[in-house]
């Protein structure tokens, strides 16, 4: 025998349940809603018989969910929040909405900026405001819906898309290409996680020599640096890409350094994202995707030697 499907509540009981489930508070959901005290009162008790599952229990102050209630609190909140971006993305007007991103400096200077006509064809309700960061205890200071966070993809307490995966190569102008012995250039380093200079010539099996080296808290200024003259860095793909493409620099080994690392766009996990921000992660996600897989195709040559 076919079980009968107990009918859905009203809106008005499950939208009184979940403002007085989400404040603890009968008095604060009826001033959050429009609504007497004596109303939401109602609408839960009436709720509460159609369930026949007790959703409070009452205290001196304020009510507390039943373990029921509590399980049942964040499937209806997901729901409200299905209806809601559904209903502002097919009937409201498509007007310009705001997005924030956190990132390192040199990911918002060297991919994003150059993809941001591409994404302003695709996103026209959309506009950025970008932060750059330098450390990763900037993260910290206040939470934040999208940031660009460079790792392995593990975040505590985020979700995350890869964006990018790294490799480390040589880089330099065309001019120091021609130097008998590249090793001894300079060496244009990064401090913190890129300062990996050891890392390859030991994975590259070359012994490393002695010479100057020069610090810069930006991968993006290195690789200024590096534009100028300024000696070797080594250079993060696919961020030193344009660089390569327009031969400002050239690479000088074909060994790439690969840790698996590499750039994500992560947000607090279970977060209900704005319809602009999920359309800025859906694309973002997209089109870097894309870039990722062109870039397992041959490299970008080195010089030959």
């Amino acid at each position: 025998m076919a079980q009968i499907a107990l009918p859905l509540p009203p809106l008005d009981w499950l939208r009184s349940f979940e403002a007085a489930a989400r404040l603890s508070n009968f008095t604060a959901a009826a001033a959050e809603l429009g609504l007497t005290q004596a109303a939401v009162s109602q609408h839960i008790r009436s709720l509460e018989e159609r369930l026949k599952h007790p959703l409070f229990i009452r205290l001196a102050r304020g009510v507390e969910l039943t373990p029921e209630a509590a399980a049942y609190l964040p499937h209806l909140q997901s729901a409200f929040a299905v209806i809601g971006n559904s209903t502002r993305e097919l009937f409201e007007p498509r007007t310009i909405q705001n997005v924030t991103i956190r990132s390192p400096i040199s990911f918002a200077v060297l991919m994003i900026a150059p993809v941001l006509p591409e994404m302003a064809n695709s996103l026209p309700h959309v506009q950025l405001q970008i932060e750059t960061i330098h450390t990763p205890a900037d993260y910290g200071e206040r939470s934040g819906m999208l940031d660009i966070r460079f790792g392995t993809g593990s975040f505590a307490g985020r979700q995350a898309d890869r964006l990018t995966r790294e490799t480390l190569t040589p880089m330099a102008t065309p001019a120091l290409a021609r130097v008998p012995d590249w090793t001894k250039l300079p060496k244009l380093t990064v401090v913190g996680a890129r300062e990996m200079w050891g890392e390859w010539f030991a994975a590259a099996r070359m012994a490393p020599t002695l010479g100057p080296t020069h610090k810069f808290d930006s991968f993006v200024a290195a690789l200024e640096a590096a534009r100028h003259g300024a000696g070797m860095v080594l250079g993060s793909r696919p961020l030193a890409d344009a660089a390569l493409r327009d031969g400002s620099l050239v690479t000088f080994s074909e060994f790439a350094l690969s840790g698996g690392a590499g750039h994500y766009l992560t947000a607090p996990s279970g977060a209900h994202l704005s319809s602009a921000e999920d359309d800025v992660r859906h694309w973002f996600a997209t089109v870097f995707g894309q870039r990722m897989a062109e870039l397992q195709s041959p490299a970008i040559s080195a010089i030959s030697r």
